[in-house]
């Protein structure tokens, strides 16, 4: 046990003089202009963020406002606003400075120092200095270790959008998926099962016919980008609303046509969907009815048409309205 603690001990100083070293080389930096420079198109630096950035220097360990810091999000370069890295790569090394073990697309070069004994990174955009990146310390399974000043990154959080949910059934699910996946705003599909009377059913129990599930999909979608109402009008596009217990081949009670609201208000536009198409002439079988439990589907079912390549064997796009 002891001998454990010294070897942790050791690779936590290890890792606290890789970085320091930087600290003492640059304490005192050669001030040189940087001809690169565009301060109409960079962010303007206070004169401590300049002696990091343009001239390499190093912010002392601990001291960082992101060396602790936590919150989901990316870091951008101070500078330029380009991003860097990615809150899931951050992890806690113990050097003093924070760590990421990974870096966003090719928007962090990699420069040899000129003593040839460690590697600086900097941002590929503008050149603004960001730190030192090592290799084989075992901290992670990337192997890598981007040790990065603070005062060289700004951190933007991620935006947490709004979101509603709508669940359809127009037969196979596969089908209403494939049409309800691809439109801008929904935020996550899932096939599954609705509106029976067993608990978590099996794909073979809801193809008998005898728990009362209609194969359905639930949409989780953002309604700054897509309104429930477009959404339903889709459903009804994309399928033959018509038939009763099926669509095309599929027959049975699970293939039905039916809305689950979670809401008056989705009750109201589905109900007046239907309406508008009534005046039109089609006979519509679709029903209206009360969100119950939904029970998602078996992975195989997630995704099929996009992971077989393949297109909908029984539904295809009409414009109704």
């Amino acid at each position: 046990m002891k001998l454990l603690k010294r070897i942790i001990v050791l690779g936590f100083f290890l890792a606290l003089s890789s970085c320091q070293s930087q600290t003492s080389e640059t304490n005192t930096p050669t001030l040189k202009t940087n001809k690169t420079v565009d301060n109409s198109k960079y962010r303007d630096l206070t004169p401590e963020e300049e002696r990091v950035i343009i001239f390499k220097g190093t912010e002392y360990p601990g001291t960082g406002i992101y060396n602790n810091f936590k919150d989901t999000g990316v870091y951008n370069c101070k500078r330029c606003n380009t991003p860097l890295f990615d809150s899931k790569d951050k992890f806690n090394s113990g050097c003093g400075w924070p760590s990421f073990d990974d870096a966003i697309g090719e928007n962090v070069k990699e420069v040899l120092d000129e003593d040839g004994r460690r590697t600086e990174i900097i941002c590929k955009n503008c050149g603004a200095h960001l730190g030192h990146v090592f290799r084989g310390e075992q901290f992670t399974s990337k192997n890598t270790r981007h040790c990065v000043n603070s005062i060289s990154l700004h951190f933007e959080p991620e935006k947490k959008i709004t979101t509603d949910t709508a669940v359809f059934a127009s037969g196979c699910f596969w089908g209403t998926e494939y049409y309800l996946q691809q439109i801008k705003g929904v935020v996550d599909t899932k096939p599954g099962y609705i509106g029976g009377d067993v608990d978590n059913p099996t794909y073979e129990e809801v193809c008998s016919g005898t728990t009362g599930h209609a194969e359905a999909v639930r949409v989780i979608f953002n309604p700054d980008s897509v309104t429930y109402e477009e959404l339903a009008k889709l459903y009804f596009e994309t399928h033959d609303p018509t038939q009763v217990d099926r669509q095309g081949p599929d027959i049975g009670t699970q293939y039905r046509s039916e809305i689950f609201y979670f809401n008056e208000d989705q009750k109201r536009i589905a109900e007046n969907l239907i309406r508008i198409l009534e005046n039109k002439g089609l006979k519509v079988a679709t029903n209206v009815t009360k969100a119950t439990d939904f029970w998602v589907a078996e992975n195989y079912h997630q995704d099929y048409y996009i992971k077989t390549g393949k297109q909908p064997y029984c539904h295809r796009y009409i414009k109704r309205f």
